[in-house]
């Protein structure tokens, strides 16, 4: 894991300016601590901050292949397999990512196709002056790109771009309302004037500080739904698992994974139980509210059971007033998903023993587990509701301006899935694949672990994985209103004391409670942000924080309180100063 940026400028712009390229590398020091490369050719150049995980001797970046110069961040998994599959390459490292260097010089743009990993990927090609962008179909890897003065810039984050000068922080008000409403923002537009995601998926060529061409992989298998029963499909299933999380635990560095009280982190660790010599370490977070839903004592039994080594992390109000400022500092893209908190402080536990965590993210939407795809299924006189049909400020009067297009995003995303004919669940799933997956849970994990200096590996989220699971008849994921029946069943054989058909508890962080014991003294703070001020009525912001009464109250507290220190960092420029109290205090 690793922070890539650079430049792709005309040929009539100045050459790469030496600060500019030293203020992005510094920027992206955190992804990437444990070195620094660079490559400038003319008027493109490539930089690296590398984390070592494969290859730690030989696996400094950039590659250079023949006229070819490669800078990459994430792994490649099927790298070995690669090799082996071009013998007349001659490779200079023992890395994982030096085959998808001459993949490129053999295919072209079309070389991410035989790719099994996560990955952002830059290639220059001296000859013919072009750069090639790529990001895994998934999403599970960041990439930015930005138009500056004399071409483009690119990044492993935003912040980076704004920190060398190149891209001033100017807030898109529509991605804002996103923000507020949904809690992450949709599509290729960041809540950045003038800075853009690639999507999950897309390859880009770039010469002259344009871009010519653009093209997509799909992180989803094509065709109609399969003909399958049910021993057929837990069969071919536990081959798809096995080899997937075999791959993903391909690691020089010491590896551990995330356990929560879920399905899918259950169905994690009894994998590596079963491929490891040695007990698995896991680590799992709780929180000090006693009402609070703590899944510790579950996860405890769960890895006792494979024998695993199990690490308690816990998360208490004051540890979260202490480091609030830092956890949404790291979150430059912004997710005002309160799971921030407790994976911030699970990778900062998690860098004292490993460099590498396994989690389970992507589980519900490959397999279908979220209630709400129960309940978009039901027609509306039996209590079925659309998805991201509500926002959270709805009921919650306090905003100047009634919000009125943050769900565009999700609309374009439900037209292009009925566009692809897919089944009715089908297509709810590939709404949340294409901005709920990327734009939250992973952005989210990626920012969290990387603060720590940890690369955070998903093998829910393997093309070997969605061709199992994806297709599948809609009763084996969803029976009953039970969403993952499928792998329910699967665990239920492999590890049957992880619950697998108790209700799903879903993961909450409590939030509201903490907020609560302190309305009285955030209240005034938030309301006076000018970010706030400019958006929301003080007085009713004060209100809303004295008097939290319903679950919703408590949630609009959070996101305002989230946006108050997000554009303080991200907007004003302002570092943390102490706490919570003490940052928001100062002017």
């Amino acid at each position: 894991m690793c922070g890539i940026a650079g430049l792709i400028l005309s040929s009539g712009a100045p050459p790469p300016d030496p600060g500019t390229l030293s203020r992005l590398i510094d920027a992206l020091h955190h992804r990437g601590p444990d070195g620094t490369g660079h490559a400038v050719v003319g008027r493109v150049a490539l930089v690296h901050n590398r984390l070592s995980i494969i290859d730690l001797v030989t696996g400094d970046q950039p590659f250079f292949a023949g006229a070819a110069t490669l800078v990459a961040n994430g792994e490649i998994y099927n790298y070995r397999e690669l090799r082996a599959a071009m013998p007349g390459v001659s490779f200079a490292t023992n890395s994982d990512c030096e085959p998808p260097l001459h993949l490129w010089l053999r295919d072209g743009a079309d070389y991410a196709k035989a790719l099994r990993g996560m990955y952002a990927i830059a290639i220059h090609e001296r000859a013919q002056r072009t750069v090639t962008l790529t990001r895994d179909p998934f999403g599970i890897k960041p990439l930015y790109i930005a138009q500056v003065a004399g071409g483009l810039a690119f990044a492993s984050e935003p912040q980076a771009l704004i920190a060398a000068g190149l891209v001033k922080p100017v807030v898109r008000p529509a991605a804002r309302e996103e923000l507020l409403q949904l809690q992450f923002t949709t599509g290729a537009d960041t809540i950045f004037e003038g800075i853009q995601r690639l999507l999950p998926g897309e390859t880009i060529t770039c010469a002259e500080g344009s871009v010519l061409d653009r093209r997509r992989i799909s992180p989803l298998p094509e065709g109609a739904l399969e003909s399958i029963d049910e021993a057929t499909a837990l069969a071919r299933l536990d081959r798809a698992l096995m080899e997937s999380v075999d791959l993903h635990q391909r690691s020089d560095v010491p590896y551990g994974m995330f356990l929560s009280g879920g399905i899918d982190s259950a169905t994690l660790i009894a994998l590596m139980a079963r491929l490891n010599t040695e007990p698995v370490l896991a680590f799992t977070a709780g929180f000090d509210v006693p009402e609070a839903a703590d899944e510790r004592d579950h996860a405890a039994a769960v890895a006792k059971a494979v024998g695993a080594r199990h690490e308690r992390v816990e998360v208490t109000e004051a540890m979260v007033w202490r480091h609030l400022p830092e956890i949404v500092a790291a979150m430059d893209d912004p997710v005002a998903d309160y799971a921030i908190i407790p994976t911030w402080f699970l990778a900062r536990r998690a860098r004292q023993d490993v460099k590498v965590v396994l989690s389970g993210e992507g589980g519900d939407e490959i397999f279908a587990g979220y209630p709400r795809y129960a309940s978009a299924m039901r027609p509306w006189w039996r209590g079925g509701r659309a998805m991201w049909d509500r926002g959270s400020f709805d009921k919650v009067p306090v905003l100047r301006v009634r919000p009125t297009s943050w769900r565009d995003g999700i609309v374009a995303a439900e037209a292009r899935a009925a566009a692809r004919g897919l089944s009715r669940l089908a297509a709810l799933q590939a709404v949340d694949m294409a901005d709920w997956l990327p734009h939250d849970l992973l952005l989210k994990l990626d920012r969290c672990l990387m603060a720590h200096a940890v690369e955070g590996r998903t093998p829910f989220l393997d093309a070997g994985v969605a061709a199992a699971a994806f297709r599948l008849p809609e009763s084996l994921k969803l029976r009953g209103g039970m969403g993952k029946w499928l792998l329910r069943r699967w665990l239920e054989q492999a590890l049957p004391m992880a619950h697998p058909f108790a209700p799903k508890q879903g993961f909450t962080v409590p939030i509201g409670a903490w907020i609560k014991s302190q309305g009285a003294r955030l209240g005034p703070l938030v309301a006076a942000q000018p970010s706030v001020a400019e958006i929301a009525h003080p007085e009713k912001v004060e209100a809303l924080f004295r008097d939290i009464s319903r679950w919703r109250h408590g949630f609009a507290c959070w996101k305002l309180l989230f946006y108050a220190l997000w554009h303080r960092r991200h907007i004003q420029g302002l570092p943390p100063a102490g706490d919570v109290f003490e940052t928001l205090a100062q002017r």
